[in-house]
């Protein structure tokens, strides 16, 4: 019930090489300049109790990213107030796009995904994570997805 994206938009292969970038499945730093953690937009699914995620990157300031290291393994963690951070994805199936989106990353306990909230405004992904999608558009954005044309 869910896609992610592997990289912040941002990333290029040519970065693999710079010793001030990495990329590892929850963080990502380009040219010591530029941080990000991955996290997952929750959209319940209406009339069920499932809930449809999208992997996805989220820019933040580098003090922020630091107190997000600090904190990685540390029990507890899910006490930490959300980190401001840009959405540095781009989900190309909604009509407007979804790059730099203001949101919000909650940490959650240790081994579980920041949850990306998304600023209340009217751009379609808010609106879904704000009042929910149904199983129809699930399989619409999986059809998306897996089969783009």
């Amino acid at each position: 019930m869910g896609y992610s994206t592997m990289a912040p938009d941002v990333w290029e292969p040519r970065f693999e090489n710079d010793p001030d970038s990495m990329l590892s499945s929850d963080q990502c730093v380009i040219r010591g300049q530029h941080f990000f953690i991955r996290g997952l937009i929750e959209i319940p699914v209406i009339g069920s109790e499932d809930v449809f995620s999208w992997g996805v990157w989220v820019s933040l300031s580098k003090d922020n990213f630091a107190r997000a290291l600090e904190v990685w393994n540390t029990e507890g963690r899910e006490t930490e107030k959300p980190y401001f951070g840009w959405l540095s994805t781009e989900l190309a199936l909604y009509s407007e796009s979804t790059t730099d989106l203001k949101t919000n990353a909650h940490t959650r306990p240790v081994g579980s995904r920041p949850f990306i909230e998304l600023e209340p405004t009217d751009h379609p992904l808010a609106v879904e994570q704000r009042n929910g999608i149904t199983h129809a558009r699930v399989r619409e954005i999986a059809t998306a997805v897996l089969h783009p044309t």
